[in-house]
Order: C-alpha cells, then structure tokens, then sequence
C-alpha cells in the first residue's frame, strides 16, 4: 500500500464505521452502576473496570492523608500486539483503524491486537477479536517482543498491558479495517496529530529492530547525524555527569526510588474527599482536574456494536517534553524519574517534563528546564498532539515536543534528572516498570526523526 493509498483507504474507514458517542446522564448507563456500599462504578459482570478511590499517605499508611482522587483499577492484562510480516524482503506492520469511544477523532491507527481480557474472553458476548490467535496459543507467530508495561499512573491503578511483537509464519488473510504498513511509512505518520494512537506508541517503542544500524551514513546534519550516534552508541558520552554504564543508571533510578516517603492504596470512592457527584458527571470540587462522565456508544466495526461506559475526562490538554543535548557528538535525553501514585512500582523513567491538564509553565520547579520550554528557549524538533488511550479516556490529548537545547544548558542537573542515550533507553524496554507511557510515546516520536 503507497501512502496516498493509504490515506484513500483511511478516509473510506471513516466513512464506513457509522460512528456516534454521546453524553449520557449515569442513571442511563446499561450493565453499569454506583454500588451502595462503596460508591465505586463498576460493570455488573465484575469485569472490564472499576472507578475507584486512590489515598495517599505521607509515610507509612498511618502518615496524614496528602491525596485522594478517582482512579481506574482495571486489574486485568490486556494483549497489544503488532503481528509483522515481509514483503519483498520488506518488513510490514498489520495495523487497524479502529474507533475507541474517546477518541477525539474517532479513528485511530492502532496495533493489530489492541483488546483487554474481558474483551477477548468476549465477555461482552460480541464477535471475537480478529488476529488473536497469532498472539496467544499453539498456533501463534514468533515472538519478537514481549513485554508487560505500564500505563497513566494518574489517571489508572497499576494498571499493565503485554506489550507484543510476533512474526507471521503463513499467510494472513486481510480484513478491510486492516492494512500492512512499512516501519517508514509509520515513522511519517508520527507527523500527523491524533494518527497513531498511544497503544501503536507503547509498542513500536518496544521494537529493537526499528532502530537505525550501522551501516546509516552521516548526512550532514548535525541533529540528525547526532540522534543515529544515539541509537548506535550503547556507552555513554565522556562526562563526570553522564552514567556511562547500564548499572550506574540502575543505581541512579534505585536511589530514586529510594527518595519516595509516601504509600497508596485503593479506598471506596465514597471516602474520596473533595469530589462530588451529580447526574451528569463525579467531578472535584474546585472543577481543576479530571472528570468522570458516561457515554452511550455506536460502532459498526467494532466486536459489539452498540453499548454505553464510564469514561474519564481530562480539562484542557497535557504536554510531554525530552529535553536533547548533543555530547561528545551523540544525542542525550534528560530523563526523570517520576512518582506516580498509581503505578506499581512507584517511580518510573518520563519525559524531563510532564504537565498533566490544567498545568502550565509555572508548575516546572527547574528554572534552567522553564527557560527551555519558553519560546525560543530551544530548538523545537518535535511537535505533535497525540491522544492517549481512548478507550478509557475521553478526549485526552497530550502535546509531545522534542526540543534540542545548546551547550548553555547545563550538564550538572538535580539528583531526579540524568542524562541518557536513546540506545540506552531503548535497552530498557527489554523489561517492564522502567519507562513510564510517555517516554515510550516520546522514544516512538524521536525516532520518527531519523
């Protein structure tokens, strides 16, 4: 498929779905409800997902409450996968348009496999999902890539995904919400806002074989030419602030780690203080952060066409930021280690910066990192809105940017920041509870750039 068939067969997509969401009081949610013990929203079979409420303590769980918010528990781990395959010596990806109800543009380009358990156990009792069987049982492909990650830990409850890559070994019949994509042809797609969506990011962020090899000659641009030394180059620039091993990074990141005074545990929704609830949504009090609102559902393509859900709705758009400076001639990212309340593991690897909705510049402590982000504070390489996962999110939109700083920027940053090579983080996603969701999206989007 050229690109502007692509784009042909992606407009007929659009057209050929017969797609709505609307708003919905709670009170018409079908197979859905508050349970009146608890407060929490949960679906009458106990599957799929849960609103809850998160607490957060300082210290030990006896430590004064410093935080309480709604929050998803969905315990159960879904399949991500991209099913490959070559063509003329030229690997493709099987990717799906495919509506997710939040989805600000109905349609997104999504792995071959984007489906949680109950999904697929259909427990909704709809059709079953198509390409499964290359991903789970006797007769699967072979696997390339297979990795559990995490997703939003402010928005989600330790919540996991398998990411997976598997090679196909016959042939694939070809449904018509499917097409096969070069790696290329995917890296230019990255350039579109809300095309790819977060779940296609997450994995092809997990794909080692999508790096640039060796044999990639310089170009002459200096940017360019310094991101490949990136990816090639598994050491470290020769700097005093610059971890030039995988074990001084692990150090770095357990240090970190260690830094968290705090403890979260689930806690009825009905003891979330400073939330309130009507008909129409559960909302804060001071209407700053995040909604939960209830959408009736239509769509002809997808395994059940008709159904209504809960989802969570972010105020205003959210901004993801890696900071780039070249070393020694190679590309470094300044990389974060982030707390999150709802992640398992506590802390993980982010972008340098992370605002969620309804943060703006003055919530960067570092004042090197807001003189950055300023305009014209840096060069700017990457730019695009992306959704985040819209089958649990409504309308939830993140700016990512890329943006390459000069030798002014300091080399000498907080305990909380270090600076790495793409290679380096890359090597990382061999295993789970490192990189947070959005440096996975943001790694996805640097390469773009090669």
């Amino acid at each position: 498929m050229s690109t502007a068939e692509f784009h042909a067969w992606w407009a007929e997509r659009r057209r050929a779905g017969g797609f709505s969401v609307e708003r919905i009081p709670f009170a018409d949610l079908d197979s859905w409800g508050f349970d009146p013990e608890t407060g929490n929203l949960g679906h009458t079979s106990g599957r799929f997902f849960t609103v809850e409420g998160l607490q957060v303590r300082a210290g030990g769980s006896g430590g004064a409450e410093i935080w309480s918010q709604p929050v998803i528990n969905q315990p159960e781990i879904g399949i991500l996968g991209i099913l490959v395959k070559e063509f003329d010596g030229v690997l493709h990806c099987l990717m799906q348009a495919k509506m997710e109800p939040g989805n600000a543009n109905t349609i997104q380009l999504s792995p071959t496999v984007q489906a949680t358990r109950s999904n697929y156990m259909k427990v909704h009792r709809g059709a079953g999902t198509r390409y499964l069987e290359h991903f789970t049982g006797p007769q699967r492909g072979q696997v390339l890539v297979d990795v559990l990650q995490s997703e939003q830990g402010a928005w989600f409850w330790r919540k996991r995904n398998r990411n997976m890559v598997v090679l196909a070994t016959g042939d694939v019949p070809l449904h018509e919400d499917f097409c096969w994509l070069t790696i290329d042809q995917i890296r230019a797609l990255m350039a579109v806002d809300n095309l790819v969506n977060m779940d296609a990011r997450t994995v092809l962020s997990c794909m080692p074989f999508m790096l640039p090899d060796e044999a990639v000659a310089p170009t002459g641009d200096a940017f360019r030419d310094a991101l490949v030394r990136s990816y090639q180059y598994q050491g470290a620039a020769e700097s005093r602030y610059v971890p030039d091993t995988a074990a001084g990074i692990l150090s770095w990141f357990t240090e970190a780690k260690t830094r968290c005074d705090w403890t979260a545990r689930l806690v009825p929704l009905d003891a979330v203080a400073g939330w309130k609830r009507d008909d129409w949504e559960l909302t804060d009090e001071g209407a700053e952060n995040f909604r939960v609102i209830a959408v009736r559902v239509a769509a002809g393509t997808r395994e059940v066409t008709r159904w209504t859900q809960p989802l969570l709705y972010p105020r205003g758009e959210g901004r993801a930021v890696f900071v780039a400076r070249a070393i020694g001639g190679v590309l470094h990212l300044l990389v974060r280690a982030r707390p999150e309340y709802g992640l398992m593991d506590q802390v993980e690897m982010a972008p340098t910066v992370h605002l969620h909705p309804g943060q703006g510049p003055e919530a960067i402590q570092e004042d090197a990192l807001r003189a950055a982000l300023a305009p014209g504070g840096g060069t700017i390489r990457y730019d695009q809105v992306l959704s985040e996962e819209g089958g649990r999110f409504h309308h939830a939109l993140t700016r990512y940017q890329i943006i390459e700083v000069g030798e002014d920027f300091p080399l000498d940053v907080e305990p909380h920041l270090c600076w790495m090579t793409a290679r380096q983080l890359t090597d990382l996603l061999r295993h789970g509870h490192y990189l947070n969701i959005e440096a996975r999206s943001l790694l996805t989007c640097l390469l773009s750039l090669c």
